[in-house]
């Protein structure tokens, strides 16, 4: 089975860094995924949230702010 996922788009707000009791740093935030429109149509989005974690957890929320285009690659749990 494959569960992979690649997303581009605009951070809706800060990204929010925490620790959790072990120490582990936890980066959580959502971004704006615009969808395909043609001509003459209203844009519309798609919110999704994301968490990150360790390392990669530290570099968004140092390097991230709202409104800033992101691309990120992992995969989807519900």
């Amino acid at each position: 089975m494959l569960n992979v996922v690649v997303l581009s788009g605009r951070l809706t707000a800060d990204p929010e860094l925490k620790t959790t009791a072990n120490g582990i740093s936890v980066c959580s935030f959502s971004i704006a995924v615009e969808r395909r429109y043609r001509s003459g149509e209203e844009r519309q989005s798609d919110f999704i949230n994301i968490v990150t974690w360790r390392s990669s957890a530290e570099f968004v929320s140092k390097y991230f702010k709202k409104g800033q285009m992101i691309a990120i690659r992992g995969s989807i749990q519900t």
